[in-house]
Formats: C-alpha cells, structure tokens, sequence
C-alpha cells in the first residue's frame, strides 16, 4: 500500500510539471531553453486487464484530461524553445560588436575623416547605417559612442602635431584644409549615427553629437593654433591679397562658428566676413570711415591696383584718341 501511494504520489508530481511546462527534473528547464523537443514525462505504470482497454480509457476522466495537457504542453515547450532560439541567433554580445560591427564602422569613419573634396569613398553607406541601428537596438549605444569619441579625437591629436610642425608660409594654407576637411566629414558622420544621436546621445545625455564633434575640433586643435594662426592672419590681412579671399572667409567663419568670442582678437577682421560685428556706424565716425577707405585705396595702388577714376580717364581719353582717329581717317587726313 505505502508503494503504491508513492508511485501515485510521483505520478501526481510528473503531471503537475507537465502540465505547467516545467519539468525542473533531470534539467528539463534547460532543455527547453535549448530548443530540444521534449515528450511530456509518463504516468505511472497501469496493470494490463480489461477494464484499462479502449473504452475503459474513455471512461476514465482524469487520465485522458492530463494526457490532453501533457500533448498541449509538449507542443507549448516546442514553440516556446523556437522563438527562444531564435532570438538568442540575433544577439549581439560585446564580443560581436568588437569583433565584427565596430571594425566596419572604424574603417568607414577613417575614410570619412581623410577624404578630400570630390573623392569618391568605396564604402556602403546603408551598410554602415545598418550597423549602427543594430548596435543601438541590441544596447550598445553607450560602447559605440565611446569608440567614436576616442577615434576621431586620435585623429584630430595627429592634425594638430601635423600643423605644429608646419612653417609659416603654409600654415594659414593647412589649417583651412584641416578645418575644411573636417566639417566636410562631419557632413556624412552624424547622419550615419543618426539613431544612436536620438536614441541615447539627446535622451540619456541631453547633448547632439554635431555639437560634441565641433567642440571636439575646438578643443584639440583650434584652441592650440589660434593663438599662432591670428598673427598671421592680420598679417595677410594687412597684405591684400596674400592669401586667397576665399581661404580667408573660410578660415574666419569656421572660427565663429567654432567659438564665437574668438570675435574679440581682432573685431576688423571678423567685421568683414561676418555681418553685425562691430556695433553700428556713428555720423561722428564719419571722417574716420572715410580715412580708412582712403588707406585702403593707397594700399591697392601701391600694389598694382589704379583708382576707378583714373581708368575711367584713361579709358575716356582712349576712346577720344580713337574717335578722333577714325574722324580724320574719314575725311582723308593722314
């Protein structure tokens, strides 16, 4: 009697766990996590005789119920461990995005940040887009948005040292096409990051990765030049034309936009290639305006330049020499 309320007992628990899909036995929750298709445990053994035939089994309503829910389980237990399964295929662990996702994304920034004007970069952007949306969706943003900080940070540190050592005559040259190349690369960055920019940079750092990357520019290169690159700049100003007009319109409005106190080092400068600088013109200012623009007008002329004026009468006097010219040859003078 104790052995057959035991084995009733153990029955008892076998379909308990059967019927909640936990077989904690033998690691059958395991198991299930691995996808392994699993038959729901036996009952316990019955003795063979007449009444356990067909239509005993149809009359006997506790078993057939708890071989209902045993089948319905099984099946449970199979789809519950294919989704499993299938989810655990897309994860991307940390390891993943070391060695697969961020490399990828390395070698297009580098790209990115050495190109010149009009190349052409053999990289797919939407490649490159899909990666940063999976690293964002599988938690990666905070280790993505820590390697892009560092990467191009290594990479402004070497334009720094390469401006360091350049000699005066090319510096001004140099620093434009750093700064033009860099902003031109931030044109593409920040649209690739995009998702990881709305998702964690604006939501969980209240920042924009446009801004993050300029000041990254100001800090590690612009702050350490600009006391060397102002001299020279009023230097060539003073010089017309020494520099190209267009490098100097580049190089002054990157500045302003890179820290737009920097105004305060040489106001004149900045006045003339962006608007509303210095503070509005005084009627008793009048005749120092008209020094300066007479300043400059002697500057040109000594550099090659003639006032309009006197083209305007030279040009007047040709066209008399010509018209006079043409009169006497009309009328058979020679």
């Amino acid at each position: 009697m104790e052995e057959e309320s035991m084995e009733e007992e153990g029955g008892g628990e076998a379909m308990m766990d059967d019927q909640n899909h936990n077989n904690w036995g033998a690691g059958g929750y395991g198991r299930h996590l691995l996808g392994e298709r699993l038959l729901p445990p036996a009952g316990p053994p019955r003795p063979a005789g007449p009444e356990h035939n067909g239509a005993g089994l149809r009359g006997c309503e506790p078993g057939a119920a708890a071989g209902r829910a045993g089948a319905a389980g099984a099946i449970a237990a199979i789809n519950i461990s294919a989704s499993t399964s299938k989810f655990l295929m897309n994860v991307i662990t940390i390891e993943d995005y070391k060695s697969t996702y961020w490399p990828k994304l390395d070698s297009a920034i580098d790209q990115l940040l050495t190109q010149s004007p009009g190349d052409y970069i053999p990289i797919s952007y939407e490649q490159i887009y899909s990666c940063v949306y999976k690293c964002v969706c599988q938690q990666h943003s905070e280790q993505m948005y820590s390697d892009l900080i560092k990467k191009i940070t290594n990479h402004l540190e070497r334009v720094s040292k390469e401006l360091q050592a350049s000699p005066p005559d090319v510096y001004i040259e140099r620093f434009n096409v750093a700064l033009g190349q860099y902003m031109g690369a931030l044109q593409s960055i920040v649209p690739l990051f995009i998702y990881m920019n709305k998702f964690y940079i604006e939501t969980k750092l209240n920042r924009d990765l446009k801004d993050d990357l300029i000041k990254l520019f100001t800090e590690h290169v612009a702050e350490k030049h600009i006391y060397n690159l102002m001299p020279l700049l009023l230097e060539a100003q003073s010089t017309p034309f020494q520099i190209t007009p267009s490098t100097m319109a580049n190089i002054v409005k990157g500045l302003y936009t890179l820290r737009p106190e920097w105004v305060q080092m040489a106001p004149a400068l900045f006045s003339k290639f962006i608007p509303n600088i210095l503070p509005p013109a005084v009627e008793s200012e009048l005749q120092e305006y008209a020094a300066q623009d007479q300043k400059l007008q002697r500057e040109l002329i000594q550099n090659g330049f003639t006032r309009g004026d006197q083209s305007r009468k030279r040009a007047g006097e040709e066209l008399t020499y010509n018209g006079s010219s043409a009169c006497a040859s009309s009328r058979g003078y020679r």
